[in-house]
């Protein structure tokens, strides 16, 4: 059983920078592509960052892009979103996913279906 644990988050004010961490425990890591996903209060998830299975391959939407940073460790078996020069809109609970497809394209990676499995999430506060 995959299980997915987010951490890193915390309040910093605009300008800031943060990275989060997810932790995956399983089997089978490196066959993973990985993904963050954010949903503020009030609004539907939204994706953030993706990196296939071999770190070869990254997406991130223009949102976040020049900002937000995906990478992954095998051996840790972790992946992380480093986040920079952070806004308030970036204010959101951030969540980690997992997704056993290997076929890495724009639209089956930012589409939440596509993941099979999820991490509890981890809140990012970003003051102005």
């Amino acid at each position: 059983q995959v299980q997915l644990v987010e951490s890193g988050g915390g309040s910093v004010q605009a300008g800031g920078s943060l990275r989060l961490s997810c932790t995956f425990s399983g089997r089978s890591f490196v066959t993973y592509a990985m993904g963050w996903f954010r949903q503020a209060p009030g609004k539907e998830r939204e994706f953030v960052a993706a990196i296939s299975w071999s770190g070869g391959s990254t997406y991130v939407p223009d949102s976040v892009k020049g900002r937000f940073t995906i990478s992954r460790d095998d051996i840790k078996k972790t992946v992380y979103l480093q986040m920079n020069r952070l806004k308030p809109e970036d204010t959101a609970v951030y969540y980690c996913a997992a997704d056993q497809n290997p076929t890495f394209k724009v639209v089956i990676v930012t589409n939440p279906a596509s993941y099979d499995y999820w991490g509890q999430g981890t809140q990012v506060f970003v003051s102005s």
